[in-house]
């Protein structure tokens, strides 16, 4: 069972579901956009059997701070603050938002992840490359939306009825029961206007800033899972062949599963991260 907990970082103190052997390995799970950590509570159970699992509200979502700015050098520096208060190398599990901050992790602070998991995320550049094709710009109609000055007010109009439509969109086989559903809008509720905030910043997170220019100039040593629904409403799989952004890279595309595949299949997808996390990952000093 995990429980709440805090860490005082430097943006303030942030809160995570914490759970698992203190002395087993540590993984740290990062959310995504329009999600928290209590959503994933089943397969962080699962992975908490193997690992010491710490799930942290991300800055932006209550109860963590809302504070911004919300770049992803911002956020990774966050996480990395975090990773430094757990003392040791960590495995990283990222899904959307949380995938981009992962790979920003990867390349801020190599030696802090031992291996990595992005979940419905590809390399940012190579997302960033998709943005030019009808197919993706489709699913990625929010984001013009999210720059509206009304996009807050939108988002929770009807008790969220917008959020709900991408969760149906983006993961067509998968319904939140009523009690996570309640909790999940009650996070948007204390959160917003913050995680809008990330999209309003998206074209200045990787564009032209540190991040982006070491992400292009040397490949992610970290080794790398990539989990991908094939059925994903939000983000493509990649398509094209990127493996030369990574040192290690396996790329699995799971046919039947939507953008929040780690809700639709905790078990399945969470028997693909333990399994590897079990293999030797890169010893750093």
């Amino acid at each position: 069972m995990l429980e709440r907990n805090t860490f005082t970082l430097p943006a303030g103190t942030f809160h995570a579901l914490v759970g698992g052997d203190p002395a087993a390995p540590a993984l740290v799970y990062l959310h995504g956009f329009p999600d928290h950590p209590p959503t994933a509570m089943p397969i962080l159970e699962g992975l908490a059997r193997t690992h010491r699992v710490v799930a942290p509200w991300l800055r932006g979502y209550a109860p963590s701070p809302r504070v911004g700015p919300y770049d992803v050098e911002t956020i990774a520096r966050d996480v990395i603050a975090l990773l430094e208060q757990l003392d040791r190398q960590v495995d990283l599990v990222g899904h959307d938002w949380g995938a981009i901050t992962t790979y920003a992790v990867c390349v801020l602070a190599p030696e802090r992840v031992r291996r990595a998991v992005t979940l419905a995320m590809p390399h940012p550049l190579t997302f960033l490359g998709s943005l030019g094709s009808i197919a993706q710009m489709r699913k990625s109609w929010y984001v013009a939306l999210f720059q509206l000055p009304g996009a807050p007010w939108i988002s929770a109009a009807n008790d969220f009825a917008l959020i709900d439509r991408l969760w149906s969109t983006w993961s067509p086989g998968l319904t939140l029961d009523d009690d996570r559903r309640r909790e999940l809008h009650a996070c948007l509720a204390a959160s917003m206007p913050a995680p809008i905030q990330y999209y309003r910043a998206l074209m200045r997170q990787l564009i032209g800033t540190p991040v982006q220019r070491r992400l292009a100039a040397q490949p992610i040593t970290t080794p790398v899972l990539q989990l991908h629904g094939a059925e994903d409403g939000c983000v493509a799989p990649p398509s094209g062949d990127d493996a030369d952004r990574f040192a290690e890279r396996v790329l699995e595309v799971i046919p039947g599963l939507g953008h929040f595949l780690q809700h639709e299949d905790p078990a399945g997808i969470g028997a693909r991260i333990v399994s590897w996390l079990a293999q030797p990952g890169h010893q750093r000093t």
